[in-house]
């Protein structure tokens, strides 16, 4: 019943982890507002055909060839989207045509994609992103079915265990940061068995990866925690495995040394499965869970729990899965895009203050 992610949203992102130079929006000049300029931050130039009230009637496939030659000859692009909106799909823009017409020499990804598609699932714009990328050469078939698959696993996640479960789901911040931070300190000085969790998504792992920057082995020298994260350096689109490489990079430069590597950046959807098997080995009190933290089967740990999430309507279901404390760290695309470096989380900045205190 609450808002949710778009399928045009998504195909923006996926055409962004392909590194396209330019994405055209066949739409009005609002959709997808904050997305798009978002997406310029990391790089990407976001566009629109500006359609209005006489093209939804009359068609607006003069206005797409020519947004297609002034995109090319004020950014020169080698990779271009070009992405369908509501207003676009629903009258029947022969986009591709259009593309045809303009004759542009970069590679163009045609994708139809519209708040409705499927079921309104947000990630079928990203598989449809995905499909026109293979067509076109970019990626070949097994890496569209392996990314499709986790995709469809996503959808699955969202709609039995996040936030997609079909109610209303009121937003809510989490528990109190500083008393979990307090929690998490206190099981340091009684000796408990420590195990973190970094299964995030794309660059927002930017953020939750801070935790892993903490200095506890600093004051807690006789007690290093578990380090689990899905940051294999060798799935995943280009960009995606550059962000893995580089927070591997930076943890290195701190002395911090991963334990176990559950998968990749885009595998969120099972590699909490991993990291549960893994931790279902040995004898650990505490788990802290940050990234997506409902894709991980935490009713199969009989420990206590944190999650750390960027969705304030994820609270409720976390809570519901079994997790004992929930955080929320919010804007995390918004704070992550752009960067290439461990951005710092609310939740560290108060880790980081009552660890000084201790000094």
């Amino acid at each position: 019943m609450h808002p949710r992610p778009s399928p045009i949203a998504a195909s923006l992102y996926t055409l962004r982890d392909l590194n396209a130079d330019v994405i055209i929006l066949h739409g009005p000049h609002g959709c997808c507002f904050r997305t798009g300029r978002l997406l310029e931050n990391d790089g990407v130039r976001v566009v629109t055909t500006a359609m209005s009230e006489n093209d939804f009637i009359f068609g607006a496939s003069a206005k797409l060839e020519e947004t297609l030659r002034e995109a090319d000859e004020l950014f020169h692009p080698q990779l271009v989207g070009v992405v369908g909106t509501c207003a676009s799909m629903i009258i029947g823009e022969d986009m591709r045509e259009a593309v045809n017409n303009a004759g542009i020499p970069a590679k163009v990804l045609t994708v139809e994609s519209h708040g409705g598609l499927s079921e309104g699932d947000n990630t079928e714009g990203a598989i449809a992103v995905l499909e026109a990328a293979q067509l076109e050469g970019v990626i070949p078939p097994e890496e569209t079915e392996r990314q499709s698959r986790m995709l469809k696993k996503a959808t699955e996640i969202e709609k039995t265990r996040g936030m997609a479960q079909g109610k209303y789901i009121a937003p809510s911040y989490g528990d109190d940061k500083e008393k979990v931070a307090s929690l998490l300190l206190e099981a340091f000085e009684k000796g408990d068995k420590i195990a973190f969790v970094l299964n995030a998504k794309k660059e927002t792992s930017y953020l939750f990866a801070d935790l892993l920057k903490i200095p506890f082995q600093e004051i807690y020298p006789e007690n290093k925690p578990l380090i689990i994260a899905n940051l294999d350096l060798e799935t995943g689109l280009p960009r995606i495995r550059q962000h893995a490489q580089n927070i591997q990079e930076e943890l290195n430069e701190n002395r911090l040394q991963i334990d176990f590597i559950t998968g990749g950046l885009d595998e969120y959807p099972i590699t909490g499965d991993n990291a549960v098997e893994y931790l279902e080995k040995e004898d650990y009190d505490l788990v802290v869970v940050a990234g997506v933290p409902h894709a991980l089967p935490i009713e199969k740990l009989n420990i206590q729990s944190v999650a750390i999430t960027d969705g304030p309507r994820l609270v409720e279901p976390l809570k519901k899965l079994g997790y004992n404390w929930v955080v929320t760290e919010l804007d995390a695309h918004a704070k992550t895009l752009g960067t290439d470096k461990i951005v710092e989380s609310d939740f560290g900045t108060v880790l980081r203050v009552k660890i000084d205190e201790k000094r």
